[in-house]
């Protein structure tokens, strides 16, 4: 059973507009989807990071980690992008993003935790492989050997995921974004990896969330292209 939530908090709440800051495609992809997802009144504010923007002195009084995403509600800011997606289930809790049975919760933390602490990470070290060495062969090697961890990690994604229909099985949750951003990054060209071929099982998870209204809205407003 979901804990109880004070009524007087959901009333106010969900007055309040959320700001969130984003940058197409990024990992705050998901907490985009997921509040189209839960119809909640929110403004998107873009951080050019080609520009650098997220290191500005105007973003760092937002988030002083330099990273997307962050999500305001009103004074009150929240970093990490399994914070926010459990933050903006938890406001909604009808919408039921967020399972509340001890089991499903912890699983669904456990996508979340792997997708950021492990699968984030190693494509962080293919995308951004000169923050890990200074020598050009070094930061070419970085970049090779995270590229054969991902096809690894990737791998163990598709075999997790099996047929589904949803990260938790038959239950949508907030995970299925989270996984969606990653299955993105796969055909993007850093990794290029043959996503249909190569990882089948969640491709078909891909496909299937393409067809929800929310992710064709998030993906329409950042400019992306929905899986195929």
């Amino acid at each position: 059973m979901r804990p109880t939530v004070i009524g007087a908090y959901e009333a106010k709440t969900a007055m309040n507009p959320l700001t969130l800051y984003y940058a197409p495609g990024a990992c705050s992809l998901a907490a985009h989807i997921v509040l189209e997802e839960v119809g909640a009144r929110f403004e998107l504010s873009r951080v050019d990071l080609s520009a650098n923007q997220q290191h500005s002195a105007e973003y760092l009084r937002v988030n002083p980690k330099a990273r997307v995403p962050a999500l305001a509600d009103g004074d009150w800011v929240l970093t990490e992008a399994p914070a926010i997606l459990r933050y903006v289930a938890a406001r909604h809790p009808a919408v039921g993003l967020w399972p509340w049975d001890p089991q499903e919760e912890a699983r669904c933390a456990e996508w979340l935790n792997w997708l950021s602490s492990t699968i984030h990470v190693a494509f962080v070290r293919v995308r951004r492989a000169a923050r890990f060495a200074t020598e050009p062969r070094a930061v070419d090697d970085v970049a090779a050997t995270a590229k054969k961890a991902c096809r690894e990690l990737w791998g163990a994604v598709d075999a997790k995921l099996g047929s589904g229909p949803w990260a938790l099985g038959e239950r949508y949750s907030v995970a299925d974004p989270y996984l969606l951003v990653y299955w993105t990054w796969g055909r993007g060209p850093a990794l290029a990896f043959d996503m249909a071929r190569d990882f089948p099982h969640w491709t078909a998870h891909a496909r299937r969330l393409s067809a929800r209204p929310a992710i064709k809205r998030a993906f329409a407003s950042e400019g992306l292209t929905l899986p195929s």
